[in-house]
């Protein structure tokens, strides 16, 4: 029996720094305006997406991106955002939980402006240009997924993309679509770009919205690639990637149904062996 077809239509953009964070909110105000318009439901921003890409250096003066989620001016103005368009938004932001607490967060607001919850980032970098380890203290709340007006959604933030144990885990707590916002450059792993995903989507059959920065900003010479898509659960992207050097609003549709349909082809939760995999997580 084929599967009944339930199409969500996904929302995300890649964008290039304005200068400063007034500018960039209405940037991607205009944006979400814009893929309602088209009719998306759901719609999703970049890593730390109202303000640079400050991790390509180390200096105490960039916490002053930081704010309190969900009760920050920013989450408050993307709340108002959702009520306005009836649009899911996942808004990546710099998180300041208390004196000495950062994380790298990305909130969940549902269609009609209720902040569902946030995820914070859990594998935190400190290599050349992604000295994260300076701001962020790893994430601390788990892999939530979050029931939403268009399904169950999960987030999981760039490098964590490395790490299968997150996509699983947001697998088996029911996401149907996991967005992944990002601010990754050219590179040594550019070409791990269009891999990673696919394959994570594949593993874990699910949809996956993999949102890349585009070009280079003031605080480092990271050339950030865009190539931003969405990803289905055989693997294949849903239409075209994104530019690599230019903004771009990416809207396209999901059909959801696609999920059980290949759950029950390639039955990879069924045959999952978690009685073998202590090993895995012993210290």
């Amino acid at each position: 029996m084929a599967e009944e077809s339930r199409v969500v239509r996904a929302a995300l953009v890649q964008a290039k720094w304005t200068g400063d964070t007034a500018s960039m909110i209405e940037v991607h105000e205009s944006y979400a305006r814009a893929a309602a318009e088209q009719g998306a439901q759901i719609m999703g921003f970049q890593e730390v997406f109202n303000s640079p890409y400050f991790c390509q250096v180390q200096e105490a003066e960039h916490y002053r991106w930081a704010e309190p989620v969900p009760d920050g001016p920013t989450v408050q103005r993307m709340q108002a955002l959702a009520r306005e368009t009836g649009m899911v938004l996942v808004v990546p932001v710099f998180e300041i939980e208390s004196a000495g607490n950062y994380y790298n967060t990305a909130a969940v607001i549902d269609a009609d402006g209720t902040v569902l919850g946030k995820y914070r980032k859990h594998h935190i970098p400190q290599v050349k240009g992604f000295w994260e380890k300076y701001y962020f203290r790893p994430g601390n709340l788990g892999w939530p997924v979050f029931d939403t007006a268009v399904g169950k959604v999960g987030v999981y933030i760039c490098y964590d993309r490395h790490f299968p144990e997150g996509w699983r885990a947001l697998g088996l707590a029911g996401a149907q679509i996991v967005y992944n916002p990002s601010a990754t450059s050219r590179g040594l792993s550019a070409y791990l770009w269009k891999l990673e995903q696919p394959a994570a989507a594949v593993a874990n059959e699910y949809f996956i919205a993999a949102i890349n920065r585009v070009g280079v900003e003031e605080y480092g010479d990271n050339d950030f690639y865009g190539t931003s898509y969405f990803v289905d659960p055989r693997g294949q992207f849903v239409g075209e990637p994104a530019s690599d050097r230019d903004e771009e609003l990416v809207v396209r549709d999901l059909d959801l149904g696609m999920i059980d349909e290949v759950r029950r082809q390639w039955a990879f939760y069924r045959d999952r062996r978690p009685d073998a995999y202590g090993p895995l997580v012993e210290a």
